[in-house]
Parts: structure tokens; C-alpha cells; sequence
């Protein structure tokens, strides 16, 4: 679909903390769209061929109905050495994440797809590394009382209250929350996505 003689740009995401990453650097989507598929992790798979699988089969399946636009998808991966941590939908499964990644460090994955108005995709992986204090039983039980680890990739969320316990971060920290900025901006233009607004242009 087009509107007004250019091709539209389409969030794969039904995550509200994307869209708002994605209009921090100037991209409003015409249409978010989640895609709805089967998430659950092959077995024995390993943590980045997971996160751009997930990435590019959104793509793909959002592009399946919406062709000739611009489809942008992301996938999340919180991984300690080869194990993908779940996205924590009980309390019981947050705090198993809590104790996992209490005193160490772990890897957030980020993996990115896009596929351009002529069908083609393009994905890559993104890693940033994450460290975390040695959490106390009280404070493991004040974030699980906060609700902020719904949904969450290894039960935290970074932008939150959980940032007091984050000791350490090496690479790209809008990764952690959700969605690579750089690397998104930079897979756009690469793919030659032409950015809209020139009031807010980061190019």
C-alpha cells in the first residue's frame, strides 16, 4: 500500500516501548502490526540464530499481508551463555530470571529484519553485554511487586527500576530496552528508506 506516492513503513511490534524508540529518532510509522507467530525457541538453538530468526519470520509474515511497504520487525533475546531466558509472563518465571542473572553478566540480542517495498530482506544481530549486582531476596521481591517484568525478556525491564541493579552495560543500551537505534537507522538507510519529516531529520 501507498500513501501519497511513497510506500509505507510498517512497525512488525505490538511493544509500545518500540514505537516510542522508533519515533526517538525521527520514524513514524504509518502502521504498527503485530505479527502474531509462534515464538517458541527450536531445540537446541542458539540465542542469535533464534533472535534473527524471530526477527525476520515477523517480517515476513507482516509482509505476507501488507506487500509493497517497508516492514520493520526486532526480536529480544536475554541469554546467559547459551540459554534463551523466557519473556516472564508469572511472577514465578521472573524471579527464576532474577536469580539466573543475579551477580553475573549476560548478553542481550537484539535481532533486526526489514523487508524493503520489492520484497527483499535484509536482518542482522545486534549484542550488547549486561551485568547485574547480587540481588538481595527483598529486592528481587520489590521488583516483582513493581509488575514491570510482564512480558519482559528475562523478566527485567532496564529503563526501570531495574537500573539499580545494572553494574555494567558494553554496547548499544536502546538494544536493552527494545530496539537498536543506530542499527535500525543505519539498516533503513541502507536499504535506501528515506526518512519523511525534516523537522526531525537525525540525518
Amino acid at each position: 500500500m501507498r500513501a501519497g506516492g511513497r510506500a509505507e513503513f510498517v512497525l512488525a511490534s505490538a511493544s509500545p516501548r518500540r514505537a516510542d524508540l522508533v519515533r526517538q529518532i525521527g520514524l513514524t510509522p504509518d502502521h504498527t502490526d503485530p505479527a502474531d507467530i509462534d515464538e517458541t525457541p527450536r531445540r537446541g538453538e542458539r540465542p542469535r540464530a533464534y533472535a534473527l530468526r524471530m526477527a525476520g519470520e515477523k517480517a515476513r509474515a507482516v509482509a505476507g499481508r501488507r506487500p509493497g511497504c517497508w516492514i520493520l520487525a526486532a526480536d529480544t533475546v536475554v541469554a546467559c551463555g547459551h540459554r534463551i531466558l523466557p519473556k516472564a509472563e508469572t511472577a514465578d518465571d521472573a524471579r527464576r530470571c532474577l536469580a539466573l542473572l543475579s551477580g553475573r553478566r549476560h548478553r542481550v540480542i537484539g535481532g533486526l529484519a526489514l523487508v524493503a517495498p520489492d520484497g527483499t530482506l535484509r536482518a542482522r544481530a545486534v549484542e550488547t553485554a549486561v551485568a547485574f549486582k547480587r540481588l538481595e531476596d527483598r529486592e528481587i521481591d520489590t521488583y516483582l511487586a513493581s509488575g514491570e517484568w510482564h512480558g519482559k525478556a528475562g523478566g527485567y525491564a532496564i529503563q526501570g527500576l531495574a537500573a539499580a541493579y545494572v553494574t555494567f552495560v558494553n554496547g548499544s543500551y536502546s538494544n536493552v530496552v527494545g530496539l537498536p537505534l543506530a542499527e535500525t537507522y543505519a539498516l533503513l538507510t541502507g536499504a535506501g528508506f528515506r526518512h519523511r519529516d525534516p523537522d526531525h531529520d537525525p540525518g
